[in-house]
C-alpha cells in the first residue's frame, strides 16, 4: 500500500475522533436536556454556538494551515479540540456548555481545511475524491463510535466522565501525526509514487493567492455555496435526530445506538461510494469538473425522499429514509470538497476549503437557532423542517452547475481581476 493511503488513514481517524468529540453532545443532548434543564429554544442556541465558533474555525484555519503548513495545523486544532471536549465535563448550567461548544467550535474548525489540503498535496486529481471520501468517512465511525461509547459510560459513571475519555483520545492521535512528512521529504516514498503524486502539482504555483483575490472570483464561491445550501440539513440531523427518534418514535438513551449505527453506517458507504462515483465518471472520459458534478446530481437525487419522513410511523422506515439521505450527503460532501482542488493550486485550497465551511457553518448556526425556537412553537412539527432538507441539495446544484459552467480557466480569471 502506498504512503498515501496510510496518510489517509491517518486522516480517517483524525475524522472520526473529531465527530466523536463533537457528537457526544447530541447523544446526550435529552439526558442533559433533563437534568440541566434547558428549553428547546436554549437547545438551539447552544448547538448554534459550537456553529458559530466553528465558522470563524473554519476560516482563520484554513488561511492558517496554508501559511503554517498542515503538520503544526493540524497538531494545534487536534490538541486543542481534545482540551475543549475535555472541558465539557465542568460545564453546569446552559452558559457553561455554550462557552464549552465555542472552544470546541473553534478548534474542530481546522479538521476539513486541514484534510483537504493533506489530500491535495498526496493525491493527484483522479484519486482526490475517493481519498476525501474515505477519510470524511471517518465523520460516521465517529458518529456511531459516539453512539456506542457515550450511553456505555454515562450509564456506567455518569455524563462527564463520558466526555472526558472521548476528549482524551485526540492525544493519542497525536503521537502518530507528529510524524508526519510531505511527499517530497517523506523517507519511505518510492519514486513511482512521488511521480504520480506529482503529476498534477509539478506545474502548480507554490505562492497563496490573496485572500481578496479569492473571494473576487466566482468559482471560489462555488464550495461555499454548495456547502451554505446543504450543510444546515447535515447539523440537523447530528443535533436533531436523537431528539426526533425520542419526540417521534420513542427512542430512549439506552435504545439510541442501534438506529444511530444503522444510520451513520451506511453514511460511511456514501461517503466511499461518492467519491468513487466520481473516480469512475473520470475513468469514463469525463473532466474532474464534469464528473463531481454529475456524483453530486446522484447524491442530491437521493435526498429528496427525506421529505417523506414525516408520513412514516414505523421506526425503520425513518431510519431508511435518513440512512440514505446522510449517505447521500457524505457523497455530496466528498466531491464539493474536491472542488477547489480542481481549479486552484494546493497552497490556496485550505483557504477555499476554510472560506467554504465558513459561509456553511454560519448558515447552519442560523438554520438551528430558527429549527430549535420553531420546533418549540410549533409543538415538535418537523414536517416543515424536513421538507426544507429535501429539496436543499437539487436546488444547491443547480447554483453549483451554473456557477462553474460558465467560467474561463481560473488563470485567466484571476487575470481579469
Amino acid at each position: 500500500m502506498g504512503i498515501r493511503w496510510r496518510i489517509c488513514a491517518l486522516l480517517f481517524f483524525a475524522t472520526t475522533i473529531n465527530y466523536m468529540d463533537r457528537q457526544i453532545f447530541g447523544i446526550l443532548g435529552p439526558t442533559l436536556q433533563e437534568e440541566i434543564g434547558w428549553t428547546e429554544g436554549q437547545y438551539g442556541i447552544i448547538v448554534a454556538c459550537f456553529t458559530f465558533a466553528y465558522a470563524f474555525g473554519y476560516l482563520f484555519s484554513g488561511r492558517f494551515m496554508d501559511w503554517i503548513g498542515v503538520k503544526k495545523g493540524f497538531a494545534f486544532s487536534v490538541g486543542g479540540w481534545s482540551l475543549a471536549a475535555m472541558g465539557h465535563a465542568l460545564a453546569a448550567t446552559p452558559v457553561g456548555f455554550g462557552i464549552a461548544r465555542v472552544f470546541l467550535g473553534i478548534t474542530e474548525g481546522g479538521m476539513f481545511p486541514g484534510a483537504v489540503k493533506t489530500t491535495t498535496e498526496w493525491f493527484p486529481k483522479k484519486e482526490r475524491s475517493l481519498a476525501t471520501g474515505i477519510f470524511n468517512s471517518g465523520s460516521n465511525v465517529g458518529v456511531v463510535a459516539a453512539a456506542i461509547l457515550a450511553p456505555f459510560l454515562t450509564l456506567r459513571y455518569g455524563w462527564r466522565m463520558a466526555f472526558i475519555v472521548q476528549g482524551a483520545i485526540g492525544f493519542v492521535w497525536l503521537i502518530f501525526w507528529m510524524k508526519y512528512r510531505s511527499p517530497s521529504e517523506h523517507p519511505k516514498i518510492t519514486p513511482e509514487e512521488r511521480t504520480l503524486i506529482e503529476s498534477d502539482n509539478a506545474l502548480e504555483s507554490k505562492v497563496m493567492i490573496p485572500f481578496k483575490t479569492l473571494l473576487g472570483q466566482k468559482r471560489a464561491w462555488a464550495c461555499a455555496i454548495g456547502k451554505m445550501m446543504t450543510d444546515p440539513v447535515w447539523w440537523f440531523y447530528l443535533y436533531w435526530l436523537p431528539k426526533y427518534l425520542l419526540t417521534e418514535h420513542g427512542i430512549k438513551l439506552d435504545s439510541l445506538a442501534l438506529p444511530l449505527i444503522v444510520i451513520y453506517v451506511v453514511a460511511d458507504i456514501g461517503s466511499i461510494a461518492g467519491g468513487w462515483l466520481s473516480r469512475y465518471f473520470v475513468n469514463r472520459g469525463k473532466t474532474h469538473s464534469e464528473a463531481r458534478r454529475l456524483a453530486m446530481l446522484v447524491c442530491a437525487l437521493c435526498v429528496l425522499p427525506t421529505a417523506l419522513l414525516p408520513l412514516v410511523t414505523s421506526v425503520w422506515q425513518a431510519v431508511a429514509l435518513v440512512s440514505l439521505a446522510a449517505a447521500a450527503h457524505q457523497g455530496w460532501s466528498a466531491n464539493v470538497y474536491s472542488l477547489p482542488s480542481d481549479f486552484y493550486p494546493s497552497s490556496s485550497v485550505g483557504s477555499l476549503v476554510g472560506f467554504g465551511g465558513f459561509v456553511g457553518s454560519m448558515a447552519s448556526m442560523v438554520f438551528q437557532v430558527i429549527t430549535g425556537y420553531y420546533l418549540e412553537w410549533s409543538g415538535n412539527n418537523y414536517a416543515p423542517v424536513f421538507l426544507l432538507c429535501g429539496i436543499a441539495y437539487i436546488s444547491a446544484w443547480f447554483v453549483v452547475k451554473k456557477i462553474i459552467g460558465t467560467l474561463a480557466s481560473v488563470s485567466q480569471e484571476i487575470s481579469v481581476n
